[in-house]
């Protein structure tokens, strides 16, 4: 069995999600892959700029890739692939094993990546790496649970958000 980690935290703040994403980017290392799920609006792209601040990258690039798949952002201490699923659709997905391929190519990177709306690839649970599913509370509240799968990633969570 592999190992696994979980955290769970809460935010107050699109600036307090971010942090969160600061933190990890401070800590990766490089062929880490940040799974991301949660209802729009709930801060996937938010902890994602975070990540990228982490990283050395101008947060400031960093949007959502909605309508182009996959954004790469370089110019810091490590390249961060950032991939939007959103538009495809879970069914396409199965039924085109070549697209299935060319994304699954696509997270293979030897600087970070985030992948928003992970599960539309359906595999979330055989995937290794750092499964983040963000909830929306009252108001700008946001809980965010860290799930991290093989000990790459559970040693990534813990020296990010436990040390």
């Amino acid at each position: 069995m592999r190992p696994r980690g979980i955290i769970e935290r809460v935010t107050g703040s699109p600036e307090e999600t971010e942090g969160l994403g600061r933190r990890l980017g401070l800590t990766a290392r490089g062929g880490e892959l940040l799974a991301l799920l949660g209802d729009l609006g709930a801060g996937k792209t938010c902890l994602v700029r975070g990540l990228a601040a982490g990283l050395g990258i101008d947060p400031e690039e960093v949007a959502s890739p909605t309508f182009v798949l996959a954004t790469e952002y370089r110019g810091g201490r490590l390249p961060l692939r950032h991939v939007d699923l959103y538009r495809l659709e879970e069914a396409a997905l199965e039924a085109a094993a070549e697209d299935r391929l060319l994304i699954l190519e696509t997270l293979e990177c030897a600087g970070v990546v985030a992948v928003e709306w992970f599960d539309r690839l359906g595999q979330g649970g055989d995937a290794e790496g750092l499964m983040v599913t963000l909830r929306h509370g009252d108001g700008d509240r946001r809980y965010v649970r860290f799930d991290a799968r093989g000990a790459r990633h559970v040693r990534w969570l813990v020296e990010a958000l436990d040390g």
